[in-house]
């Protein structure tokens, strides 16, 4: 097959993969390379920076990963029965492109697929139940709603044709010094006004119905992010992308990328607690002024601490998050930026559905609906309900109706009293709560997004997630500052913030 027959997203994945890829990316200037990089988080945004910057930099760096906790951070799995099943991040898009890279890199799989059916709940019956036919969900849908969902597919692609920009701009080794800058890079003033209103306001802008907002919009929002159609619109529609066909998990937890990230970048991980980061002068060779970052931290051990040239924050500097202390920068860097996370309760139970809780005149024996979102009212005090598969599907697994004991996620804002799981099961073996600070809390407009230089050659990597948290979203950060570094280190300032790319690169591929 010839090239000009390939789909330009196949194109983009192919260059992805490429083995020497980081030939795009200019080649270094006289300046030696930094010596040592510390990461502070070894989430997928940490582990997938350690990767590109080693790509970026090559093998002479010297690459620490500070993690408190367990690699993964929000990606994380729970031993039920024997059987591990996803507690945080658990979907993949895709057009995801980065995970689809890292997949094939790390030789790992997508899970083998399960059948699923959805179902809506208003908090006293279902007011949408999926068929096993695509034609009768059709026309169910077409019935109530005439086109809008049609058109909500439309204008997700649309948006999501524009997002594809990035991987094309990142292939060829561009980088951008603020997220507002990226987002512009990709979608122009769109992206940026879908980002400072709401998707209520963007998709009521667009001609849907409030109706078909609070019916089928409302809940996808309220599974993915926690929050109604009053979040911003550029993450309402990374949502909606994400209820859509298609989408993947990897084989034996998607917290697996990140340990096989940190493996593949030859990275060492400092278990300990990042509690300052100092900046420090020193004169260098030449007779000028270098800059240090002096990292403290608390491990095992005890307090300690390390000088760097490079310092990637990759941990969400808000409050509940982390407690990091900036000493010496001038102006100074807060420990905490403006905004909060929003906390969502994971609740996991192995036990048997009441299947009448959710109104259904159905017997359990009949009952397959493997997924149940909500409306955006009072009545409806959970935000989802869902059957869970292993992370690693056994041989001749299958689902199996609600009259079987399966393991069951509840999402809700606060935790769930006995009283309430006596609602919602018969009866139950086990119950396992995380009450996770998953994603921010968006309420548009947020004027500006934390910076993504907070210093010379100090980055953070978490700004991305103030106009969406996804993985991908974290992925595509860590690619964005790792050439970001790379270009500010070797003062490559063509690489950075060009405007029109779209149109200059347009006829490269």
């Amino acid at each position: 097959m010839s090239l000009r027959h390939l789909s330009v997203k196949a194109l983009l994945f192919i260059g992805l993969c490429q083995v020497g890829r980081r030939g795009f990316a200019s080649a270094p200037e006289v300046r030696e390379p930094p010596k040592k990089i510390a990461i502070i988080g070894g989430g997928i945004g940490g582990t997938a920076a350690a990767f590109f910057l080693r790509q970026e930099f090559g093998p002479g760096v010297k690459i620490e990963v500070f993690e408190a906790g367990t690699v993964g951070g929000r990606l994380a799995t729970e031993n039920i029965g024997g059987y591990e099943y996803e507690t945080g991040g658990s979907i993949i898009h895709p057009l995801n492109l980065h995970m689809k890279y890292f997949l094939d890199r790390l030789g790992m799989s997508p899970r083998a697929d399960v059948p699923s059916k959805l179902a809506i709940f208003d908090g006293k019956e279902l007011t949408f139940e999926e068929s096993d036919w695509f034609i009768v969900n059709f026309i169910r849908m077409l019935w109530r709603y005439g086109f809008y969902f049609i058109r909500m597919n439309m204008w997700v692609e649309g948006i999501l044709d524009k997002f594809m920009r990035i991987y094309q701009y990142q292939q060829f080794g561009y980088s951008f010094s603020s997220m507002e800058k990226l987002l512009h890079a990709m979608g122009g003033d769109g992206f940026l006004t879908l980002v400072n209103q709401t998707l209520e306001e963007a998709m009521l802008a667009e001609g849907f119905s409030q109706v078909f907002l609070n019916d089928m919009v409302a809940p996808i929002t309220r599974v993915n992010y926690g929050q109604s159609v009053r979040i911003n619109g550029f993450a309402g529609a990374v949502a909606l992308a994400g209820a859509e066909s298609g989408l993947w998990a990897v084989d034996g937890g998607n917290k697996l990328v990140c340990s096989g990230l940190l493996y593949q970048s030859k990275a060492e991980l400092v278990p300990a607690r990042v509690t300052t980061i100092s900046i420090k002068m020193r004169p260098s060779k030449m007779g000028s002024v270098t800059n240090f970052y002096e990292v403290n931290y608390v491990g095992e051990s005890g307090a300690a601490h390390s000088m760097y040239d490079i310092v990637v924050v990759a941990t969400p500097l808000h409050q509940g998050m982390s407690d990091i202390n900036f000493s010496g920068f001038s102006p100074p860097i807060p420990s905490h930026f403006p905004g909060r996370y929003h906390q969502t309760v994971a609740t996991l139970v192995h036990g048997l559905l009441n299947v009448s809780f959710l109104g259904s005149t159905e017997k359990p024996e009949d009952f397959y609906v493997s997924d149940v979102l909500t409306l955006d009212n009072k009545a409806a005090d959970i935000l989802s309900l869902s059957s869970l598969s292993p992370v690693k599907i056994p041989k001749g697994y299958t689902p199996g109706p609600a009259s079987k004991s399966k393991v069951w996620k509840i999402f809700s804002s606060q935790p769930l009293s006995q009283q309430h799981l006596q609602q919602i099961f018969l009866s139950w073996d086990s119950v396992w709560e995380k009450s996770w600070l998953a994603y921010p809390s968006y309420n548009p407009p947020h004027r500006r997004t934390p910076p993504f230089i907070l210093h010379d050659r100090l980055y953070y990597l978490n700004a991305v997630e103030w106009a969406a948290s996804a993985m991908e979203m974290s992925a595509i950060s860590g690619r964005n500052l790792a050439l970001l570094a790379h270009h500010r280190w070797f003062q490559q300032t063509g690489k950075i913030d060009q405007e029109d790319l779209h149109t200059r690169l347009r006829g490269e591929l």
